[in-house]
C-alpha cells in the first residue's frame, strides 16, 4: 500500500466565507490561483483523491460512536457532536473536492483527447460525497452551491434530489468510462487506472443508495447485472503507507495509539462483541476469531487494576454491582450480560456516552489493532504500544469504503428486509467469510512476528500464527455458530437482527454504514444504552441526521439549524436509542 502527498494546494479567492459560496474559477483573476489552463491534470487528480480521505475520515467517526462501533464520550448526544463537529468536512466538501472535480472536469472537455479516467472517476468520488452529505444531514446545497458571488446563500435541495443527482452523475461516469481507451492517471489509489474496477464501485454505490432508499426493483437489477463490487480486488479502498514523516502516510488511528499519547478510548460494547457478545443454544460464548486483529490489549486482566485508572461513573470498582444505577439499560439487557467499565481478559475501553475525566489509563487503554488501521496483532504479550510508531504495521491500513463483504451483507438486509431476490442465510455466510479473508491478508504486515515461534507458559511451543491466529478451523466454527442462531431466529425480523449484528462487526473501520444500517433497520437490538437514563428519549434524541456545520448556518441566510430528531428522506422511524 502507498500514499501519494498533496502535491498541489489550491487557494480559491473567496467573495465571502461562506462555506457553500465559492467563486467560479472562471470569474478568478487572482494571479496565484490554479485555472484549468493552468493546473496540473494529474496533480489535480491526487489531490481530489486526498480530500475524499478527508471527507471520509471525517464523516464516520461521530455516526461510528453514535452506534457504538466507537467511544462517544459525553453523557448525552446533545453533548457529544455539536454544530462544529462537521466544519471540516463541509470545507472539506463543498470548497476542496467539488470545486477540484469541476476544475478537473474543465480540463478533460478543453482536451483534445478527453481525460476519461481521471474524470470519470472523479464523478464518482464527488457523487459519493454527495451521498454523504446527505447520509448525514439531510438537505444540503447541490444545484445552487459552489456559484461564487452570484449565489452567495445557495439553498438547501431535497435529500431526495441530491441523491438522484449523485446518481445520475455516477451514470453519466459509468458512460464515460465504458470501453474507454484513454490514459489512466499517474497514481490512483483505489484501482490504478482501471475503469472497469471504477465501474464496478460506481454501480455499487447506486446499489448502496438504493438499499438506503427501499428500492428493490433498482437494487435486484444491479444485483442481477452482475457488475458489482464482488471480490476483494474491487475493494473501494482508500490505501494508507508506512511513512512517518515528511509526509506522515500512516492510518491516522495509528498515529493515534502507537506514537506517544495515550489515544482514544475504544467502545466497551464493540469489544465485548466480539469476545462475548454472543452466546450458543448450550449458553457457551462464542468468541470471535478476528478480535486478536482488531484490538490490541496491553493487559491480560482490565478488571485488577489500580482503581485510580477507571472512570466507571457509577462505581469505582468495575468489579462491582451496580445495583440498580443501570436499570434502564434491562429493557435492551434483562440477562445482565452488556459489559459495564471494561470487558472480561484485559479489554479496557469506555462505555457508550461516559463523558468522566480521564485517568492515568494510558498504560491498560485497549489500543487500536492490526486491521484496518495497520495497528498490532494480538499475541497475549501486553505490551505497551506508545513506541512512536514502530509496532505492527506502522500504519499501513486502509479506510474501508464499500468492500465486496458488505455487498453480501447488503444484499442478505435488502433480502429479509424488502423481499430482494436470494438466499438471505447463504449472503449472511459469504459476508462472514469475506471478512476473515479480508482481515487474514493483514497478516501480510506483519508476516515475520506471525511466523515467529514462542514458547508459552505451560510449555507448549509454535507459531504466533499457529497460537493465535485465525484459521479454517476457527472460522468454520464461528460461521456455524452464527448460522446456528440464524436458523433458530423466530421469524425474518429475528434473522434480520442476526445478520445486522454481524454486518456491524464486520464493517469495523466504517462508522457510516455502521450508521445507516442501524437507522434503515433499527438492529441490533442489544446496542448498550448510554448511562444516563436520558440519552436516546425525547430530550435527548438519538441523532437520526447531524446538526449543520456552524459555518454553514453562521453564513448562510437560506439555512435554519436543525434538530437531531429531524431524520433524513430514507431512513425510517425506528427505535433508536
Amino acid at each position: 500500500m502507498k500514499f501519494i502527498t498533496k502535491i498541489l494546494i489550491i487557494t480559491f479567492l473567496l467573495g465571502v466565507t461562506n462555506a457553500c459560496d465559492n467563486l467560479d474559477l472562471d470569474l478568478q483573476t487572482n494571479p496565484n490561483a490554479i485555472t484549468p489552463e493552468k493546473a496540473s491534470l494529474n496533480d489535480l487528480y491526487n489531490n481530489i483523491q486526498i480530500e475524499l480521505e478527508q471527507i471520509f475520515s471525517s464523516s464516520e467517526r461521530i455516526p461510528g460512536r453514535a452506534v457504538r462501533m466507537y467511544h462517544a464520550a459525553g453523557f448525552s448526544y446533545t453533548a457529544f457532536t455539536t454544530p462544529t463537529s462537521f466544519n471540516t468536512l463541509w470545507g472539506n466538501a463543498y470548497n476542496d473536492l467539488f470545486l477540484d472535480v469541476q476544475a478537473l472536469n474543465d480540463l478533460s472537455e478543453a482536451a483534445e483527447n478527453p481525460f476519461d479516467i481521471h474524470d470519470g472517476s472523479a464523478k464518482i468520488m464527488k457523487a459519493y460525497t454527495m451521498m454523504i452529505l446527505v447520509d448525514l444531514f439531510g438537505n444540503v446545497p447541490d444545484t445552487e452551491a459552489g456559484q461564487g458571488t452570484d449565489i452567495i446563500s445557495p439553498k438547501s435541495d431535497p435529500g431526495q434530489d441530491v441523491y438522484a443527482a449523485a446518481i445520475a452523475l455516477l451514470d453519466d461516469a459509468i458512460a464515460q468510462l465504458t470501453g474507454t481507451n484513454a490514459g489512466a492517471p499517474a497514481f490512483d489509489n483505489f484501482y490504478g487506472g482501471d475503469p472497469d474496477k471504477w465501474i464496478k464501485a460506481a454501480n455499487t454505490l447506486k446499489l448502496r443508495a438504493a438499499l438506503n432508499m427501499g428500492d428493490v426493483g433498482t437494487f435486484n437489477s444491479l444485483v442481477s447485472g452482475g457488475n458489482i463490487i464482488s471480490s476483494a480486488s474491487d475493494d473501494f479502498q482508500y490505501n494508507y503507507g508506512s511513512q512517518r514523516s515528511n509526509p506522515n502516510s500512516r492510518h491516522y488511528r495509528y498515529n493515534n495509539h502507537y506514537e506517544t499519547g495515550d489515544g482514544n478510548y475504544l467502545s466497551n460494547y464493540f469489544m465485548w462483541s466480539l469476545r462475548e457478545g454472543k452466546v450458543n443454544a448450550s449458553g457457551v460464548t462464542i468468541i470471535d476469531p478476528r478480535r486478536r486483529y482488531y484490538f490490541y490489549r496491553k493487559v491480560s486482566d482490565a478488571f485488577g487494576q489500580d482503581l485510580t485508572t477507571y472512570s466507571c461513573h457509577y462505581t469505582d470498582d468495575p468489579a462491582a454491582s451496580v445495583g440498580t444505577n443501570l436499570s434502564h439499560w434491562a429493557v435492551v439487557d434483562p440477562d445482565g450480560r452488556l459489559p459495564y467499565c471494561v470487558v472480561t481478559d484485559g479489554y479496557s475501553g469506555r462505555d457508550h456516552l461516559n463523558g468522566s475525566g480521564i485517568p492515568p489509563d494510558g498504560p491498560i487503554r485497549t489500543s487500536w489493532g492490526l486491521y484496518p488501521f495497520g495497528g498490532d496483532f494480538d499475541d497475549d504479550t501486553f505490551d505497551d504500544t506508545r513506541e512512536s510508531g514502530t509496532r505492527g504495521g506502522l500504519g499501513e491500513g486502509i479506510e474501508p469504503y464499500m468492500l465486496s463483504f458488505y455487498v453480501d451483507f447488503m444484499r442478505a438486509e435488502a433480502i429479509l428486509s424488502m423481499g430482494a431476490s436470494g438466499n438471505a442465510r447463504a449472503m449472511l455466510e459469504d459476508g462472514i467469510r469475506g471478512s476473515m479473508d479480508k482481515v487474514l491478508s493483514f497478516e501480510s504486515l506483519v508476516s515475520a512476528k506471525m511466523s515467529a515461534t514462542v514458547v508459552l507458559r505451560d510449555g507448549s511451543t509454535g507459531t504466533i500464527k499457529d497460537l493465535f491466529g485465525m484459521d479454517d478451523d476457527a472460522i468454520d466454527l464461528y460461521v456455524s455458530e452464527v448460522l446456528a442462531l440464524y436458523d433458530a431466529a423466530a421469524d425474518d425480523n429475528a434473522r434480520l437482527d442476526v445478520v445486522i449484528k454481524e454486518f456491524h462487526i464486520a464493517a469495523w473501520g466504517n462508522g457510516l454504514e455502521a450508521y445507516n444500517m442501524v437507522r434503515r433497520t433499527g438492529f441490533p437490538s442489544n446496542l448498550q444504552p448510554a448511562l444516563e437514563p436520558a440519552a436516546g428519549t425525547s430530550s435527548d434524541p438519538f441523532p437520526r441526521s447531524f446538526f449543520y456545520p456552524t459555518n454553514h448556518v453562521d453564513r448562510n441566510s437560506n439555512v435554519e439549524q436543525k434538530t437531531l430528531s429531524d431524520p433524513v428522506f430514507w431512513s425510517p422511524m425506528k427505535n433508536l436509542y
